[in-house]
Parts: C-alpha cells; structure tokens; sequence
C-alpha cells in the first residue's frame, strides 16, 4: 500500500514539472520558434520588391516607346536644314511655256511633312523676279526619309529675237521656312521683257511636277 501511495506521488511530480515547462513565468503560452517567422516575413518582403520591380520597368518601357521619334516619324514640319533642293530643266519639247522642276529630298533622318508652295525668287540682271503661284489647290505631303518630292516653274520662252532678262540664279524657301537656299538656274539663260513689270514666272505646288515621290 506503501508502495502505491510513492508511486502516485511521482506521476504527479512528473505531470507538473512538463506542464510547467509548456509555460513562461506568467503562466502565458510559450512563443513559437523565431526563426519560423522570420522566414515567413522575408518571403512576404520579397514578394513585394519583385512587384515593385516589374511596375517600374513597365513604366521605363512606355516612357521609351513614347518618345520623340514616333511623333518626328508622323509628320514633323520639314525644315530647310532637313532637304537636299536641286532644280534640274524639264522642259518638254512641244510645250509653249519652258519647266524647271525643284527637288526636295529628305535627309534628315526622319519623316517629316511639307505642303503648300515654296518661296522661288529668279535672280535676274534686272533685279530680283518672283514667282506668282499657280491655281493649282495644295495637298499635305508626308516625305518619308530617303525620298524625294517635286513641284514644278513654270515661264515663257524667249522668242522676242531680244536679248530679254538674263538670270544669273534661283532662290528657294520651302514653305513655311525662312531661310533659303540658292542655287544655279538650270533654265533658259534669259526670259522675255513683259509690260507692266508683271512676273512671267510661275510656281506650282510642292507635289505638282509629277516625277518621283
């Protein structure tokens, strides 16, 4: 009976220590492992930063893909310094009024647009003549880079038997510019004197020549 009494008594010794070791000093539960949450923390950490990554380089691609040269390549005004103008005699045989026809080539680069008339001023022993614009109507004109447009001059043959105005030079501003660029006259060296001081000379719009494009 003895026995018994000493062999309770260590059972109940033993269930108390493990229920004490189960608790902190307060009696609240023990914290889980540490080094379990700070896993789990640094995963959620990671997570996000690769979010945050993936947003920033969408926006640096978009930024990239909305630069200048999608609105350079739409249309931009061509500007003096973006063509190469040469001006070559196209006058046709049979026709009463003699051609010369002006070349505006894009090297800029880039697309670039042009419309309307250009500024074309002869050179003459007289003085300065300049050309008066046709009927024609003026359409927008989108130059792609490498390629060419032409527009068309249009004055009468000298068949007086007189010496007439002799030109010496030709002077181009494309549309909308300022600044010109002056070149050889290609043309008959000299035009027929008209009454009233009326220009004989006259211009077509960028386009109207019909050769390349």
């Amino acid at each position: 009976m003895r026995l018994r009494s000493l062999t309770f008594a260590a059972l109940a010794v033993t269930a108390g220590l493990s229920l004490t070791a189960c608790q902190s000093d307060d009696g609240s539960p023990a914290p889980s492992d540490p080094s379990a949450a700070s896993s789990a923390s640094a995963s959620g950490g990671g997570s996000g930063s690769s979010g945050s990554d993936q947003g920033g380089g969408k926006g640096t691609t978009a930024g990239t893909g909305s630069g200048g040269s999608a609105g350079s390549a739409k249309g931009g005004k061509c500007r003096t310094g973006d063509l190469k103008i040469t001006a070559t005699d196209s006058t046709v045989g049979g026709d009463a009024d003699r051609t010369v026809a002006v070349e505006f080539k894009n090297v800029s680069g880039h697309d670039c647009s042009v419309s309307g008339f250009a500024g074309v001023d002869l050179k003459t022993n007289s003085g300065s003549l300049s050309a008066k614009r046709t009927g024609q109507s003026a359409s927008p004109y989108t130059l792609k880079n490498g390629k060419s447009v032409f527009f068309g001059i249009n004055y009468p043959a000298n068949n007086s038997g007189g010496s007439g105005v002799r030109v010496t030079g030709l002077v181009v501003t494309p549309p909308g510019e300022t600044k010109s660029v002056t070149l050889a006259w290609p043309g008959a060296a000299t035009l027929p004197v008209t009454e009233g001081g009326d220009s004989p000379v006259k211009v077509g719009p960028i386009g109207s020549a019909g050769q390349g494009g």
